[in-house]
Order: structure tokens, then C-alpha cells, then sequence
């Protein structure tokens, strides 16, 4: 993101607030993004990242991986930034061509189109709680090796048996331990990924053009 002094003002008063915490340099870029864009500090003891999970959607972002959302808002938080530094091709479920189908959502139906279309993808999922439900049930049916998922819906009815597959499968993935979550949320950790990804290979990308 571009920043401004009323950002770097922001940040720092995060930064006391939080004081101490138990995150990599890595992680705690990421918390702090999703505090300064909510202004919710319980974030700080909600976000769950599994082991790697920085490190593999990093190399992801770096290698052009498609990314696959939920929802518009998501595709609409993360463009700038995506198109300012890899370019990765981003698709939205909710705009992918489907046949009707009275047993799913619109969102969890155009998620898996598009999961099978790119098994290996980046997905993120911000808002539909269905759409996360889907994705798991092709990783355990192992029609897709997601390189990353990153899920934060918002979500009373089956969200916790959802995330708690995802943890349990070998996929890299950052989620919320709560109820709580929204595609601010995720749009905030995929842009915070592709600052720290672009930091590690962007020069590498710079210096070859």
C-alpha cells in the first residue's frame, strides 16, 4: 500500500498498544495490517497461521500464481496492490459461468468451478462461509493442492467444523479463531502477503527487466 504519515502515525500507535507478542516480523506485519484496517485489536489473538503459510504464499505470489476469492470485495481490496507488484491473474467465484445448482451457493458453486480449473491456486475466502466448506471438501477428496488458503468468514452455522478440516489437512492457510472476520479482513492479509512477498523477490523481478 502507499503510505502516508497519517499511516506510519497509525502504525505506530499499534505498535505501542500491542507492545509485546510472541509473532515472527512476518506475522506481526500481518496482524497489524488487519488491526489498522478494522481497528480491532482482538485480531491480535484471533489470527491462526500454520506452519509455512508465509512462506508458501509468498513464493506463490512471486511465481504469478492465480488467486481465486469469494466475493468482490475481496477482488476489489487486493487489486491495487496485486497489480502495482506481480500481476497475478485474481478470479472471482461469484462471477465464474456455472449451471444452476439448488444444493449449493452461488459463491461455494463458483469457487469449486474455479478450484478445479487451478488446483494449485492462492484462495481466499472473506466473507462466504460456504465457499470454505467447498474447498475443503475437494482438498479431502483430493482434487486440489491449494498453495495457500486464506479464510476469514464471517460465520455461526459450521464456520469453527470448516476451519478446524482446514487446519487438520496439510494445506498452508491463514484463518480466524472466532466468529468474527469479514473480507476487510482478508484483503488486509492478502495485501500485507504481497508487500512481505515483494520485499523478498521483487528486486530479484526489478533487477531481471
Amino acid at each position: 500500500m502507499e503510505w502516508h504519515v497519517t499511516d506510519a502515525q497509525s502504525l505506530a500507535i499499534i505498535d505501542s498498544e500491542i507492545d509485546n507478542h510472541a509473532f515472527s516480523p512476518a506475522e506481526y506485519e500481518i496482524v497489524r495490517r488487519v488491526i489498522y484496517s478494522t481497528a480491532d485489536f482482538e485480531y491480535k489473538s484471533l489470527i491462526r497461521f500454520s506452519e509455512r503459510a508465509l512462506q508458501a504464499g509468498a513464493a506463490a505470489l512471486a511465481a504469478r500464481t492465480t488467486i481465486v476469492v469469494d466475493v468482490p470485495m475481496v477482488q476489489v481490496g487486493i487489486a491495487y496492490e496485486i497489480q502495482n507488484t506481480f500481476a497475478n491473474p485474481v478470479y472471482c467465484s461469484m462471477e465464474a459461468v456455472t449451471r444452476p445448482q439448488k444444493e449449493k451457493t452461488r459463491a461455494a458453486w463458483g469457487i469449486e468451478t474455479l478450484a478445479k480449473r487451478y488446483p494449485e491456486g492462492i484462495f481466499v475466502v472473506g466473507q462466504a462461509q460456504t465457499a470454505l466448506t467447498a474447498l475443503v471438501d475437494l482438498i479431502e477428496a483430493e482434487e486440489i493442492r491449494p498453495a495457500l488458503i486464506i479464510a476469514t468468514p464471517v460465520g455461526f452455522v459450521n464456520v469453527d467444523e470448516a476451519k478446524e478440516r482446514l487446519r487438520d489437512s496439510l494445506v498452508p492457510h491463514i484463518t480466524i479463531d472466532s466468529r468474527k472476520g469479514n473480507a476487510v479482513v482478508a484483503a488486509a492479509i492478502v495485501d500485507g502477503l504481497v508487500d512481505l512477498a515483494w520485499q523478498a523477490y521483487g528486486q530479484d523481478r526489478n533487477g531481471g527487466s
